[in-house]
């Protein structure tokens, strides 16, 4: 078996470590929370229809994401796990799988765009120019998702060998290429035909696509851990379950996401299309919240996998120790701008007086779960390190659909669109609980036992 040398994994000082992984990490995720900020902004200067139009598509956006990041964190983990015990042919065997499930992804989501999108905008609402407006939008995503799928997996595979400050640049080069691309296409600028939400959607894609050349080309040119060759390359049932054995249960938490957003949508837009516009614009607020956690998640997950295959607890614990206390760090900033300053933060979107004011609520109200939030998802991250991937799927239920849809349901009953908002805080709380007793679990029958 060809061994390979240690990994700054298994030696750097873990605080260090952890930055040189993660912040990168949090400054591109951050990049992304900018680009669908913009995006929306650009979008809510259409109409309120526009805006609501993109968030029913979220659902299915959402959905893509956590495909291609769920799969990405599956490889992440098997493949930081291969690394720490330093065999290169399983490195490039996981590399490989990791790029072909991408492809089979990016598949499904193309014949869905083809003859599934305007369906999903009749099951949800009956207005013609959201149906019209949200089938145009979300074809296009789904369509050209290739960018997506491939630009997550390349990502994931420099991240993997810690190289997150290349991973970086790709990051980059996609949201600047959309936040150009959205005035142009979507006003109709310097030339270019008006193509309304249909050309935010094409912004978006081209940016993504971009970004997958630049990962693809760094990862051919820089990650010398891995070698990606299509000659030869078979696909192996063994590691596509060992991907998903991790991935799958990171997927369905995605998917539970957005059967939660779909049902939110749903209880919302039969108060009107102004409750749903206001959660989408939520939703993208939310992002520069939540973004850098998982940015610090992300430079994470590879430490403790790592460690994990070295056999070493004690860099498991104190990374997670660490990564706790700047989840919650972000997570009170977050709290405090929600709490202070929604009026200004929201103004960037909604106009309507009456909208602002349903706006105001949400944020405030929902902003309260925060920090349960900040730990539940360094926690569940940890689960998925150390291949308890089922454990974070039972949270994020908890939280998104035995929590959730049915307390806001409930709260609908009384005709008061802002009573739902505490549904949000009330679910966030009780997956708190859980996911502790959960890993207290983890940390005596497997990390005490290393």
């Amino acid at each position: 078996m060809e061994q390979m040398p240690e990994n700054i994994m298994g030696t750097m000082d873990e605080r260090k470590l952890l930055m040189k992984l993660a912040v990168p990490m949090m400054i591109s995720m951050l990049i992304q929370a900018l680009y669908n900020v913009v995006d929306s902004y650009f979008v809510s200067r259409l109409s309120e229809n526009a805006l609501t139009a993109v968030g029913l598509a979220f659902p299915i956006q959402n959905l893509m994401i956590g495909i291609a990041v769920g799969t990405g964190i599956g490889i992440n983990a098997l493949l930081s796990r291969r690394l720490g015990e330093k065999n290169q042919k399983a490195v490039n065997d996981v590399a490989m799988n990791g790029v072909f499930l991408a492809l089979l992804s990016m598949i499904v989501f193309i014949v869905f765009g083809i003859f599934g999108a305007r369906a999903f905008f009749e099951k949800q609402t009956q207005i013609p120019e959201i149906i019209d407006m949200g089938t145009d939008y979300l074809a296009i995503c789904s369509i050209a998702s290739f960018g997506l799928f491939f630009d997550i997996t390349y990502s994931r595979l420099l991240q993997s060998t810690g190289k997150t400050k290349v991973s970086m640049i790709g990051q980059i080069v996609g949201a600047v290429t959309n936040i150009v691309l959205d005035p142009i296409m979507i006003f109709g600028l310097l030339g270019c035909p008006k193509m309304g939400v249909a050309g935010a959607a094409i912004a978006t894609v081209i940016g993504q696509i971009l970004a997958s050349f630049v990962d693809l080309h760094f990862n051919l040119k820089y990650n010398r851990e891995i070698r990606l060759k299509l000659r030869g390359f078979r696909p192996s049932g063994r590691v596509i379950r060992e991907i998903y054995a991790v991935g799958v249960p990171a997927i369905v938490n995605t998917t539970v996401a957005s059967v939660m957003i779909y049902g939110i949508n749903l209880i919302l837009i039969a108060f009107s299309a102004s409750a749903t516009a206001v959660m989408t614009v939520y939703f993208k607020l939310q992002s520069f919240v939540y973004m850098p956690v998982f940015g610090l998640n992300n430079g994470m997950i590879p430490i403790i996998a790592y460690n994990f295959g070295a056999r070493r607890p004690e860099r498991i614990r104190r990374t997670t120790k660490i990564a706790l206390v700047y989840a919650v760090v972000i997570m009170l900033v977050g709290i405090a701008l929600f709490q202070l300053v929604p009026r200004p933060i929201l103004s960037v979107f909604i106009n309507k007086s009456e909208t602002m004011e349903m706006g105001v609520a949400a944020l405030r109200i929902i902003s309260l779960g925060f920090v349960f939030t900040g730990v539940v998802f360094v926690l569940c991250s940890a689960f998925q390190a150390l291949s308890h991937g089922v454990y974070a799927l039972i949270v994020q239920i908890i939280r998104q659909l035995v929590g959730v849809l049915p307390i806001a349901y409930c709260l609908s009953l009384t005709g008061n669109v802002n009573n739902i908002w505490w549904a949000f805080p009330c679910a966030e709380a009780l997956g708190f609980a859980v996911c502790l007793l959960l890993y207290r679990r983890v940390k005596r029958t497997q990390i005490d036992k290393l």
